[in-house]
């Protein structure tokens, strides 16, 4: 899994300018399930065993009541974002996991970069960079100012190219993606109710 500071080579595009993925697809995993010990665990070892990258994963309570929702990111082709999703849905507590491209969900991030309170000061490009991106200063001492944007990944890491090429960065971080889909319904209600369908029919 990716980690993310101000070095040039965790910016999250080194690897597309170095060709790594020029012929894959960024695609975002939702994966239902019970909360279960181990599971996260389980459901990584899915990419590891492919030798696939996780580049960004978010775990919380989903609208279904009892159920949590994981957000996987990877850059793979089809046919492996296919074999995935059912290697991961024949985990015993994964209720469904389906793959979805970006034009298909809704995504935010946010990020917080620390930056220098003094270049800050003499370089009023940097508080117009900040401005203009919509970002927010959060904090402010005489060390250092944190700054908070909220946004889809490009959003973000155009306003941290930004700063770091003003000489202003200290620190960056990045959330990973929380996203939506375009349906109008959440996708596991409507498996959980033909389930159950299906459960009263047989019984």
């Amino acid at each position: 899994m990716s980690e993310q500071n101000n070095d040039c080579n965790t910016c999250g595009k080194c690897k597309t300018a170095n060709n790594e993925h020029i012929d894959d697809t960024l695609y975002t995993f939702l994966i239902y399930s019970e909360n279960t010990p181990g599971l996260l665990s389980q459901i990584t070892a899915v990419f590891t065993r492919r030798q696939v990258n996780i580049e960004s994963l978010n775990v919380c309570a989903s609208s279904t009541p009892g159920v949590h929702k994981f957000n996987i990111t990877c850059y793979c082709n089809k046919e492996m974002a296919k074999m995935l999703t059912k290697q991961m849905e024949k985990k015993i507590e994964v209720l469904q996991a389906n793959y979805y491209t970006d034009d298909e969900i809704f995504i935010l991030e946010t990020s917080l970069i620390k930056v220098s309170t003094p270049v800050m000061l003499d370089n009023k490009e940097v508080s117009r960079v900040v401005r203009l991106h919509g970002a927010k200063i959060v904090e402010v001492n005489p060390t250092y100012s944190t700054i908070e944007k909220t946004g889809i990944t490009d959003d973000i890491l155009s306003l941290y190219e930004s700063l770091n090429e003003l000489g202003a960065v200290l620190q960056f971080v990045r959330s990973g993606r929380i996203c939506i889909t375009k349906s109008r319904v959440e996708h596991l209600d409507t498996y959980l109710a033909k389930r159950e369908l299906e459960r009263n029919g047989l019984q």
